[in-house]
């Protein structure tokens, strides 16, 4: 899932990843600072999720794009 969050400043982004790293339910994620986007992956509910993150940071989430992961398209860990 790719979300839109305002990142003004370091403190922000130091913000948002001690967040992300905080929910169990995040696989993992990916912050870009530059465009101000925010990119999730795991098995969770995108709604429940932005409002939960919104909740937690205090700042306006929108989300750009959900992609849905099929488990036949992932490779098995070990071979």
């Amino acid at each position: 899932m790719v979300m839109r969050i305002r990142i003004d400043c370091n403190g922000c982004y130091r913000k948002i990843r001690r967040t992300l790293i905080k929910m169990q339910e995040l696989e993992s994620h990916l912050i870009e600072k530059r465009n101000s986007r925010v990119c999730v992956s795991g098995a969770f509910d995108p709604a429940e999720l932005a409002i939960k993150l919104r909740k937690k940071i205090n700042r306006q989430v929108e989300i750009l794009e959900i992609q849905e992961l099929s488990n036949i398209d992932q490779k098995p860990l070990l071979a």
